[in-house]
This record gives C-alpha cells, structure tokens and sequence, in this order.
C-alpha cells in the first residue's frame, strides 16, 4: 500500500457490485472511498482536499507502505475549530494532529455481511458511532466506508429481508392450505375406496362358502351318478373342470389377499392424511410406523430390507398425523441413501460376480422402539420416561459437511431462510411435543438438549441424555479414525405423560 504521488494520492471511489443486495452482501460489494496521505504531510493540505470533496468521509494514513490508522473529516474539522488550533495544527504535519485527534477504528474484511457490520459499528461508544469505517481490501489495502452509507444500505437489506420473509410467509401458508386441501381431498377419496373394499372383503366369506358348497354338490352328484352323459363329459373337457375346482379356491384366496392388502394401503393413506386435533390423543406407534413403511413399499425394492424391533409401547399421547410426518421424513431419507447403495451392489454383483468387502450387507434399515428412562444430573434417581423410536439404515453415513448442514437447519435462522425435511421433523418433536431428535453417524460427537452426532461405538445403556452417566459410554480409544460405511441412526424420544 503507497502513495503514488507523493504525500497525497488522489481520492477515488470504487464502483462496488453491480448485482442486487441480499442478506448475504458482503461489504467488498459496496463502493468505497480510497484516500491514503503520509503522516507527514500538512493538515492545510488535507482541509483543502476534503473542501473539494465533500462527501470523502476521512483519509488513510500510510507509513512506509503499512496502515497507520485514519483519521475522519469529523474529528480533523472539529479540532480545527476550536481556538488557537489553526495556529498549532493547520501547518503542521498531520502527525502531530493524530496524536491529539486519535480515535477507535472499526477495522473489518471485505468479507464481512453488511448486516453483521452495521451490528458492530453502532456497538461502538457513542462519541465514535459517526466515524468511517476502514474496509481491509485483500491482505495490504485498506478504504473508507462513511457510515451513514452503511446504514442506509443496511435498512435497505433489512426492508428486503422483510420483504423476502412476508413472501416466503405467504408462500407457506399457500402452500399449507393446498397440502390440508389436498389431505381432506386424500381422506375423501381414500373413504370412497374403502366402501367398494368393503362390499369386496365382507361378500368374500359367502363366495367361498357358496363356492364350497357348489364343489360339495357336484362331488356328490359323481359318487351317486358315476356314469354321466357324454354331453356332460364333453363340457367338463372343454371347460377342464378338474383344473377349475382345484384352482378356484386360489383364486378366491388371493382376491382374498389383494383386497385386504387394499383396505390396509387405503387406511394407511387415510391415517396419514389425519387432520390432528387440538389436542393431543393417545396413538399406537407401532401402527403409525407400519403405516408409513406400507406407503413407502413401493420405494423399497427386494433389494433394502426393513427390520422391525419394537418393543411393548403403551399409547403415547401425540400429534400422530405430524408424527407420521416425521417418520415418513426420517425412513425417505434412509431410503434415498440406500438405493444407490443397492444400484451399486446389483451392479457390481452382475458385472464381476461378487461383491467388495466394504459393500458385503444387504441395504436395510432396522427400526427399534422402547420405553426408556433417564435419570437426573443431581440426584441420579429416575424420575421420568421415554418412548425411543431408532430408524438406522447402513448406508454410507454422513460426511462431517453435511452433519453441520443439519444442525445449521434447526437453527431458526438458517430454518426460516430454507425448511428441510429434518428441520420440519425437529421442529415437530421438539416444539410440539417436547421431545428430542438424536442423529448419529461416523465418529463425530456433539451432545445437546435436543440433538446428539454421537461415535457409532458408543454402548447404549439407557436413555441418552447429555452429560448424564446413564447415556452413552465413552469408547476406549477416542482417536481413533472415523469408518466408513457405518450408516445414519435417528432417535426420537418422546416424554410420557
């Protein structure tokens, strides 16, 4: 950084960004003032140049290539009138001035959001809330940035923002309205099909008894007429009626079968398309996850296996359409992680005939469910308890990166700005019903009131709690190198009442 001319380089502003401002702009966006003097040089010489330039808000003092502070239009202008100061500061080096004009310098990078350096400059003492601040432009060069610029913009972004949330608002409750619209169209429709479903599974019972009773007589007829016309022998050919007495009872078994696999897809989509009332009912966990698996059957090929370990719950007062939510939530996720992890194994067992070491499991997901109780820091007695529902899949698991994506999204912010599913389904279990979302997956620890990244080696001895004894081990050695492989495990714990 130097003076090209001198004592005094030419002020100049810079141009800045020529895209719009968001809430992400950062300062290098906006267009700021270079103005750099030596110290030596004379304070008339700087009055004049801040005379023909009104708006530059303060000059950069350069030595020897190195910043050396700044001092503004205010402060050189305000010791300057006072009395007898003409005469000791106007011609003399700008040094001499500093030492007695010498103020606090917000100093921050180019890189700094707007918003975040509006915050720091009005956090400063309130003689100091009108200088400039200095904007470090890359490692060595430094401008000027006038305040009151900066809080125009910052108003500006902040109408912006408020603007950008008022639409994102609108946008959801649309998009709630259509989605609850779309629920009672579901629920409708689903009731419709479960009436024909009805009349199919209640008559099934009289068709095979009457189908029975049919098959009886005509045995019947055999046995006491066992030489029968040839017309009748004929048809019995044509038709292959022996075929058909053996085959129709099949047959009766499998609409049998289909329409009560129909009448349980049907309920299913019924059931999640549950309007929940104001208040908590009590729900059986068990139906909601086998509901949800069922409409999800159709995503889960022969390839990825679900295993179920549940365990005696009792019923759990809920919000059971928002929780079904949540579990549809959690397994698509396990299943979008599983499906290439089974392209991958199909592919490889095709073209070479076995499969690596590493990808030697069937895909699945394995879903656990107990009553569990935790006890309290101080007193170490149990005083309450928890239904646990664990969905682990054994995917590839998740990259350091993306785990801080996760907990970014729970985070009010970041959910505001952008809903994932798993902020939606935090957001259900922890607000709405008290509970807590767990994640876990690779070495990566981080203990909270409402989510844990655990190692996947910690023994489980009881309900999880941060900072308890009866939560999760410490394992033996802790440097060990994060494997690969080990797949995702979410926790919900809800309280019982």
């Amino acid at each position: 950084m130097s003076v090209p001319n001198g004592f005094i380089s030419l002020p100049s502003l810079s141009q800045g960004s020529d895209r719009d401002l968001s809430i992400e702009s950062t300062l290098g966006e906006l267009p700021l003032y270079n103005f750099l003097v030596k110290p030596i040089c004379l304070g008339v010489d700087i009055a004049r140049i801040f005379e023909k330039h009104p708006l530059l808000p303060g000059a950069i003092l350069v030595e020897q290539g190195q910043f050396a502070g700044m001092i503004s239009r205010r402060r050189l202008l305000e010791y300057l009138i006072r009395p007898h100061r003409l005469e000791l500061f106007l011609h003399k080096p700008l040094h001499i001035l500093y030492k007695y004009a010498h103020s606090e310098v917000l100093i921050l990078p180019d890189s700094t959001p707007i918003l975040t350096a509006t915050q720091q400059a009005l956090r400063r003492s309130p003689e100091f809330l009108a200088e400039p601040v200095v904007v470090q432009v890359g490692e060595s060069e430094y401008r000027l940035l006038d305040v009151q610029d900066l809080n125009v913009v910052s108003w500006q972004i902040r109408g912006i923002e408020a603007q950008v949330r008022y639409e994102r608002t609108q946008a959801q409750m649309i998009q709630s309205e259509k989605m609850a619209s779309l629920g009672r169209l579901v629920d409708g429709v689903a009731h419709e099909i479960l009436d024909p479903v009805g009349f199919i599974w209640g008559n099934l019972t009289y068709v095979s008894t009457y189908t029975e009773n049919l098959i009886e007589l005509l045995s019947t007829y055999e046995t006491y007429l066992p030489q029968i016309p040839e017309e009748i022998a004929a048809l019995k050919e044509d038709i292959e009626f022996d075929f058909v007495q053996q085959d129709l009872p099949r047959s009766i078994s499998s609409i049998r079968a289909g329409a009560e696999r129909l009448k349980k897809l049907v309920m299913s989509l019924q059931n999640f398309c549950h309007i929940d009332d104001v208040y908590p009912k009590p729900a059986d966990l068990h139906a909601c996850l086998d509901s949800i698996v069922l409409l999800l059957k159709s995503r889960v090929n022969s390839e990825i296996e679900i295993i179920r370990n549940y365990g005696h719950l009792p019923p759990v007062q809920c919000y059971a359409g928002q929780l079904n939510q949540v579990f549809m939530n959690i397994l698509t996720n396990a299943i979008d992680a599983l499906i290439n992890q089974a392209v991958v194994q199909q592919f490889t067992q095709d073209f070479q005939g076995t499969l690596p070491p590493n990808i030697q499991e069937k895909p699945r997901i394995e879903i656990t469910t107990e009553v569990c109780s935790h006890k309290a820091s101080q007193t170490g007695i149990s005083d309450s308890r928890w239904v646990s529902i664990r969905i682990a899949d054994n995917g590839p698991g998740m990259s350091p990166e993306v785990q801080q994506q996760i907990l970014e999204s729970f985070s009010v912010e970041k959910r505001s700005a952008k809903e994932t599913s798993l902020s939606v389904s935090y957001q259900i279990v922890t607000a709405k019903h008290g509970g807590k979302l767990r994640m876990r997956s690779r070495s990566v620890c981080r203990l909270g009131d409402s989510l844990s990244v655990c190692p996947e080696d910690y023994s489980r001895s009881g309900c999880p709690e941060s900072g308890s004894p009866q939560g999760y081990a410490t394992p033996s050695n802790s440097s060990r190198e994060p494997k690969p492989g080990i797949g995702t495990e979410f926790e919900i714990l809800l309280p019982l009442v």
